[in-house]
């Protein structure tokens, strides 16, 4: 694991690495977080490497980054982790290996195979491959898009980062902001790749690599396509899938716990994090695993009781990290300065005081992350499931349901049924896929000319059948633009390595291809996934309601976070900017303030752009 970034000229007549060594240098250190062990930049008559790393796989200086093969041809810089490099070490048994990195394995194979070999590999990584002799520079990232890497094209040359922060110091970039990314915020509270929020920065796109030659155009090239696993269907009787996905899961979490530190588990209490941390205590023995999981003050954010308890059970060496609200200021503070890229889900919060406290005792966390998009887990799933249902009653009689509901007053509590009923009801006439983003979106873009201003009418026409065609929706969205954004780099910021083992290759094929029955049938979730659960966990963990991290946002709007809210949602400033309503947002927070409903997800997502402005493009803040 490691922070890259470089820069090449492909064709390049210069003779000459783009750009000064200070500029590289420079972008280093935007990523000695993502890499305290060793800093190494490497120059070559067209290309200039550099890494950060964090030592996790061969803890000796000669694994660290970049690698060079044995003729000089190629220049490797990778982040992230290849979890089939002792099987690559056994094919390429006479290559002369330096280090037990997992990464040096990619130069023999691509050596032997080209592009076309570097889909092979099982793991998470955001790599950069120089070939000298063909001059082409090959920019790739693992299959769902746990690793990030960005880059930028000026003229002939290509710069590319592990952080969008990196490549802000590059000589004559443009800091214009993309006026499509900002709506995709405004309606996700994330941004879709290819694009972030500076129009220059692009990313590559998950199960991709992107090439770039003397000609100066781009090729991509894509070798995964989740939608066509899930549309070609499971070779699998369904009478073996609990047995078969125990097994995929066995296996997963065996490959994701190899590491030369120690390793530890993020946990709720929930199915998805105790089925984790059961099977690392079975693989590594559980005096050997550290578990780590949120304690808030508010009780019904709170679930460190449920926690204790599987961790007690499996005798894992457990904390319980602080998330009050003095924490969650601290951490406020540190994300919003040092990212660049804005993200709208508050539990980046927790999550990195999470890593914090597990930065103490390892450097590897295992988390969750998949889970829900790959066998159904969230709410809004069975909220298509009874949608038909209720379209069926009389018009009148669901206004009046409405009304009636809107007359309860708003709670700031997590996740209440009061709140779940009136986003539900509120949406329910639209079409599922338009439902479905008004479920999951932030709140501030609710009709069809903002989603068109984001790009996404084209996402919402492509969505298949529901409830199967939200799940690959929000894997290809929200778990891909969202959620591993927001694990990757609260994690990083502590230099830990977060790994998701629900995202294996194979544990991700076989569940796009399962029917949606065995995930979801009436109104149960994860049916398959549970079923496979109960040989490690108790009933009362397998069947507990999915609770999710979150934050109580509602209440420290109007309170510890006031001052802030304030001076960020200022009116004269929105109006000054022109990029939010400022006549809608007060209304947003009188109404919030004044307690007649709960407007947090929208006013959360307004705060974090306006910091976002104040921090990275202040001439527009």
């Amino acid at each position: 694991m490691c922070g890259i970034y470089g820069a090449v000229a492909p064709g390049s007549r210069s003779g000459r690495a783009p750009g000064p060594p200070i500029v590289l240098e420079r972008m280093g250190q935007a990523l000695h977080h993502r890499g305290p062990d060793g800093h190494s930049l490497l120059f070559d008559a067209a290309s200039g490497f550099g890494t950060e790393r964090l030592r996790i796989v061969d803890l000796d200086p000669r694994a660290d980054q970049p690698f060079v093969s044995p003729d000089g041809r190629l220049r490797l810089a990778c982040n992230g982790e290849i979890y089939n490099a002792p099987e690559l070490r056994r094919r390429y048994r006479d290559y002369p290996f330096v280090s037990r990195s997992d990464v040096e394995t990619l130069l023999p194979l691509y050596l032997d195979r080209g592009v076309p070999g570097l889909a092979e590999l099982d793991g998470m990584f955001g790599l950069a491959l120089w070939d000298g002799v063909a001059e082409r520079l090959i920019l790739g990232r693992d299959r769902a898009g746990e690793k990030p890497l960005f880059y930028v094209r000026l003229g002939q040359e290509v710069w590319f980062a592990s952080e969008v922060q990196a490549l802000l110091g590059v000589p004559r970039l443009s800091r214009e902001l993309d006026e499509v990314a900002l709506a995709q915020f405004l309606a996700l509270g994330y941004v879709l790749e290819p694009r972030t929020l500076f129009t220059a920065i692009r990313r590559v796109e998950a199960g991709t690599f992107l090439c770039f030659g003397t000609d100066g155009r781009e090729q991509v090239v894509r070798y995964w396509d989740p939608s066509k696993l899930a549309a070609a269907g499971s070779p699998e009787p369904v009478a073996d899938a609990v047995p078969h996905l125990r097994s995929l899961l066995e296996t997963a979490v065996g490959k994701q716990v190899q590491a030369d530190v120690p390793i530890g588990v993020f946990t709720s209490g929930g199915l998805d994090s105790s089925i984790l941390a059961a099977l690392t205590a079975r693989t590594l023995g559980a005096d050997r695993v550290h578990t780590y999981s949120a304690r808030f003050t508010a009780a019904s954010y709170d679930e460190s009781a449920w926690s204790a308890r599987v961790a007690a059970r499996l005798g894992t060496r457990h904390v319980e990290v602080d998330c009050g609200e003095p924490a969650l200021r601290e951490a406020w503070t540190a994300v919003t300065d040092q990212l660049a890229e804005p993200l709208a889900d508050p539990a980046i919060l927790p999550v990195y005081l999470l890593a914090r406290a597990a930065r103490r005792e390892v450097k590897v966390i295992l988390s969750g992350e998949g889970a829900d998009e790959l066998f159904g887990g969230y709410p809004t799933y069975l909220g298509h499931r009874l949608a038909p249902w209720l379209l069926r009653l009389p018009v009148p009689l669901r206004r009046v349901l409405s009304a009636s509901l809107d007359r309860l007053p708003a709670s700031g509590r997590k996740v209440t049924i009061e709140y779940l009923l009136k986003r539900f009801l509120a949406e329910i006439d639209r079409p599922w896929a338009e439902r479905h983003l008004c479920w999951f979106g932030t709140g501030l873009v609710r009709d069809r000319a903002g989603w068109e201003r984001a790009g996404l009418d084209a996402l919402l026409a492509a969505a298949g059948p529901d409830p199967a065609g939200a799940l690959l929706l929000d894997y290809q969205t929200y778990l891909r633009d969202g959620l591993l954004v927001k694990v990757d780099r609260a994690t990083m910021l502590q230099s830990v390595e977060a790994r998701a083992p629900y995202l294996d290759r194979d544990v991700t094929a076989f569940a796009l291809a399962l029917p949606i029955e065995e995930k979801i049938r009436g109104l149960t979730g994860k049916r398959v996934l549970k079923r496979a659960a109960r040989a490690w966990l108790p009933r009362a963990v397998v069947e507990r309601r999915k609770r999710g991290l979150s934050v109580p946002v509602a209440g420290w709007i109007n309170h510890g976070l006031g001052p802030e809210v304030d001076r960020l949602l200022a009116p004269e400033r929105l109006r000054r900017q022109e990029l939010l309503d400022a006549g809608s947002i007060g209304r947003l927070l009188a109404e919030h303030r004044a307690g007649r409903a709960n407007h947090a997800r929208p006013l959360w997502a307004a705060l974090v752009l306006e910091r976002w402005l104040e921090r990275w493009l202040p001439e527009r803040a």
